[in-house]
């Protein structure tokens, strides 16, 4: 992000929030109710760093309130983005020139009309460019083996992988484990406990591949692993036509 400056927060929100009106009249944010009083907030989020020389995390959230509303109406949040970089590449931080900002990463959580504005606003403020996180059938696994460990608890009962079987038409395999099954094949496999390791995630869905094959012989490892979905969290990719 060129010339971005932590120290100027409260002038990004200013900023952010007076272009509304001048989208509204263009129908950007038809989306989100013409009648609606949008406010952007930007903030640092310090604990979203996986090193010490990672660049903070930034926040940017979009509230509303009804133009007819009491004063003491709590605004409501539309609209959550960040932008961070945790473990950032070292040589990469050491060759980046003072005026850029290394935060390669953007969650968003709401529209894709509200996202679209806040993007164009950021391309435009801060000469960055958005794309899609390309995420391959091994991080895949990776997030599946480390989702494990968190609580198991809520309305999703079982991790499903779902795999594209590459034939034309495309074709999808949904592979649906209990949530506790999978948790405790991964303990009996991962016995270190600072870190996982690569072996260990491969052994994981080499079992799975395995159980898999004796009922439906079918081999898993042939197609591409693209969702897993987990108690704690959700991740997909699209498959190129």
């Amino acid at each position: 992000m060129y010339h971005f400056s932590y120290t100027r927060m409260k002038e990004y929100s200013k900023h952010r929030s007076a272009q509304t009106p001048a989208e509204k009249q263009k129908g950007l944010a038809i989306a989100v109710g013409s009648q609606l009083n949008l406010k952007a907030t930007f903030s640092c989020l310090p604990g979203l760093k996986g090193k010490d020389r990672d660049p903070l995390a930034v926040r940017i959230q979009i509230s509303s309130k009804p133009p007819l509303s009491k004063v003491s109406t709590e605004d409501r949040i539309v609209w959550t983005g960040w932008f961070c970089g945790t473990y950032t590449d070292d040589d990469l931080l050491e060759v980046l020139p003072k005026t850029f900002t290394c935060l390669p990463l953007f969650l968003y959580n709401s529209s894709e009309a509200l996202t679209a504005i806040v993007g164009t606003w950021c391309q435009r403020n801060f000469d960055c460019c958005f794309g899609k996180l390309v995420i391959s059938s091994q991080d895949f696994t990776w997030l599946a083996a480390m989702w494990t460990r968190y609580d198991v608890s809520g309305s999703v009962s079982a991790t499903e992988l779902l795999f594209s079987v590459p034939v034309e038409p495309c074709v999808d395999i949904s592979y649906a484990i209990l949530a506790e099954d999978f948790k405790t094949l991964w303990n009996d496999i991962h016995k270190s406990k600072d870190e996982v390791m690569l072996e260990e995630v491969d052994n994981l869905f080499q079992c799975l591949y395995s159980h898999f094959f004796r009922h439906f012989r079918m081999h898993l490892s042939a197609t591409q692993l693209v969702k897993v979905t987990a108690s704690v969290a959700s991740a997909h990719c699209e498959v190129p036509q």
